[in-house]
């Protein structure tokens, strides 16, 4: 199986599977009856009546609807919280080691069971905050899939390549690479060996390009550089049964179903998961004296609904020269 993506961040995209030609409805979204008697289904990221610049959905074609599924119980697994309460507040500077990756001879950790929350801010009920996780993980998830219901996961692996298959079809992300899985889209991760990484979590909000302003039409993360996921299916059944689980409002669910829930045989729309190596980001710089403000090193941005302020950047301080007179090169420290 070759690996195959689209380019373009927030492209209008169309794929579907080859092995079935034709997939897609012509002419309209929602017909009757669809290709191959598949089922339509919308996925929305934004509200229907929002301004056509922030409108964000994708309509998939699947072979079951995705609601066929049993009801969803507390699933108590992982070391996720939003509850900022739960420690004291500290003002002191803060950092912290690696996250220890157990062996899988003794015990197996997959990506949803190596979740572990570091902080965060606001709550996802209000739709407004942030938090920021970090995963550690030594085997593949086996028949079993995450969705976050709350917001957007950027993941950023730190050891270890993981491959993730998705309503939309795979990716494979490796350390200098990020990717963003949108809120409400199922995901499964496979990994080969001992993995770990960061995950920067937004709620009701989307990232987006940061805008240029006097650096005019190129520079920092360019558009065609983000790669989006070709249509893939598997026409799966699971008799020992398939567990979908949902993070909502900061805890974890869990569903049975006895098929797989990547079984989208074609799919289109602006809103899908996407992939970016970091190599591709094209580093503004001062050459004069003095720093120029981090914020030239962002590569994503979630706005906050004040102009000019972000819920969260994504900043990278990639290898660049640095060839200002009369300054110190390390950053200053700022607070």
């Amino acid at each position: 199986f070759i690996l195959q993506y689209m380019s373009g961040f927030g492209n209008e995209h169309v794929s579907e599977d080859p092995r079935c030609p034709g997939a897609l409805p012509e002419g309209q979204n929602n017909p009757q009856v669809c290709p191959y008697g598949l089922y339509a289904e919308q996925l929305s990221g934004s509200a229907f009546t929002c301004p056509r610049p922030t409108n964000k959905r994708s309509w998939l074609y699947r072979i079951l609807p995705s609601v066929c599924h049993k009801p969803f119980k507390p699933f108590e697994e992982g070391h996720l919280t939003h509850n900022w309460d739960e420690v004291e507040p500290d003002p002191n500077q803060l950092r912290w080691k690696p996250f220890e990756i157990p062996k899988a001879s003794q015990k197996k950790m997959d990506f949803v069971s190596g979740l572990h929350t570091l902080c965060g801010a606001g709550e996802p009920r209000g739709r407004n905050g942030l938090a920021v996780h970090v995963f550690v993980c030594n085997a593949s998830m086996l028949d079993r899939c995450l969705y976050n219901s709350d917001g957007d996961f950027l993941i950023v692996p730190q050891q270890g390549k993981l491959l993730f298959t998705t309503e939309f079809g795979k990716m494979l992300v490796e350390p200098n690479e990020i990717c963003v899985i949108q809120q409400g889209m199922r995901f499964s991760v496979e990994v080969f060996g001992e993995t770990r990484g960061y995950i920067l979590e937004v709620y009701g909000a989307h990232f987006e390009l940061p805008d240029l302003g006097p650096i005019g039409a190129n520079g920092l993360a360019n558009p065609r550089d983000f790669l989006v996921p070709v249509a893939w299916y598997e026409d799966r059944q699971v008799a020992g049964g398939y567990t979908v689980i949902s993070k909502y409002q900061g805890k974890l669910f869990a569903a049975q179903q006895d098929f797989s829930p990547f079984n989208v045989v074609a799919w289109h729309g602006n809103y899908t998961p996407y992939k970016y190596h970091l190599e591709k980001f094209m580093v503004i710089n001062s050459v004069a004296f003095d720093h120029a403000d981090p914020s030239i090193f962002t590569v994503l941005t979630a706005k906050s609904t004040r102009p000019g302020v972000a819920l969260a950047d994504f900043v990278i301080f990639p290898p660049r020269w640095g060839v200002a007179n009369n300054t110190f090169r390390p950053p200053y420290y700022h607070r």
